[in-house]
């Protein structure tokens, strides 16, 4: 074979097709498709959350409230409790957007005092419940036997109480006040946040990371704080978002019904219970806006419960 042939037969000059197909790049490729980072537990998540509309949007709205809460009544010209008889019963207008009240008091101004009075009371609420029914909840699944039936035993006696009862009870004894209503909401209300942990607590601490933790000597403050709670946030975070409207519509119920903030002060329930039958004579806007927020917080937030558990479920994750 001349040296023209070999070179026309060499490796190194062979031309390879456009169209050649290799299985091994089909492989490759599929791998680099399959193959992904992958995301955390609260990553995953978050992703799953942002996907939830309506969740989002009842994020997005209490989001809005908040800072209208904190903001609200600083850009107002008026002062939640500053009356102009002159102007009473106004309706909502470029100088008062909200309209005014029977007294002439500035109805946007009240209302975004109000939701911090409402807001405040809801987070409060809800916070004081987390840590009453994760401590006492996690210590009953925990220890389990005769503890846990004692204790489970409280839990039955205060879940028998009727709720509302209670509160007006302690208000009546201790008077209206904003630290009254937090404290009578909260005496009875952490029972369901404590058995939602404690059944959590139940099914986790026999896991094998958790016997290895025990194995090792480990205190079982520690046990709890570091190897159960993490594992039982998602339910409990589920259960604030569902607190807090709950709450919400406690206070406005009993300030309603005059056991809650009281004047000049200014609340959701203050100011539907001051505006009670003037929808007959006309001035709607003053039941309207508080009666509107109080729904669309509580639609917020129980929205967004929804749209967490189902985010937080490690049964949905995919």
């Amino acid at each position: 074979m001349t040296d023209k042939q070999n070179a026309n037969h060499s490796p190194s000059t062979t031309k390879v097709p456009d169209d050649w197909f290799n299985p091994l790049d089909e492989d490759r490729g599929g791998a680099e498709t399959v193959v992904r980072p992958s995301l955390s537990y609260w990553a995953d998540a978050w992703r799953r959350l942002v996907k939830n509309k309506l969740a989002m949007g009842g994020l997005l709205f209490l989001i809005f409230l908040g800072l209208m809460a904190i903001f609200g009544p600083i850009i107002s010209p008026y002062t939640v409790d500053g009356q102009n008889l002159p102007k009473q019963n106004l309706p909502p207008s470029l100088e008062h957007w909200f309209g005014t009240d029977q007294l002439g008091r500035d109805v946007f101004t009240r209302t975004w005092y109000g939701a911090r009075i409402s807001l405040f009371v809801g987070l409060m609420a809800a916070l004081i419940d987390f840590f009453i029914g994760v401590i006492y909840g996690g210590i009953a699944g925990y220890k389990g036997g005769r503890t846990d039936s004692m204790m489970m035993r409280v839990i039955e006696i205060l879940y028998g109480l009727p709720y509302l009862l209670v509160v007006i009870l302690l208000l009546v004894v201790m008077g209206p006040s904003l630290t009254t209503i937090i404290i009578a909401l909260t005496v009875t209300g952490w029972v369901g946040m404590a058995r939602i942990v404690r059944g959590q607590v139940l099914q986790i601490k026999n896991y094998e990371f958790v016997l290895a933790s025990k194995s090792f000597g480990t205190k079982t403050s520690r046990i709890i704080r570091k190897n159960l709670l993490p594992n039982t946030m998602g339910p409990i975070i589920v259960q604030m978002t569902l607190t807090v409207p709950t709450a919400i519509f406690a206070e406005a119920f009993l300030s309603f019904l005059g056991l809650g903030i009281q004047v000049p002060y200014a609340s959701w329930g203050v100011m539907a219970s001051n505006a009670l039958g003037v929808i007959l004579s006309g001035d709607w806007w003053r039941l309207f806006f508080p009666a509107f927020f109080i729904s669309a917080t509580m639609f917020a937030f129980n929205v967004l419960g929804d749209g967490l558990q189902d985010a937080l479920d490690p049964k949905l994750r995919r």
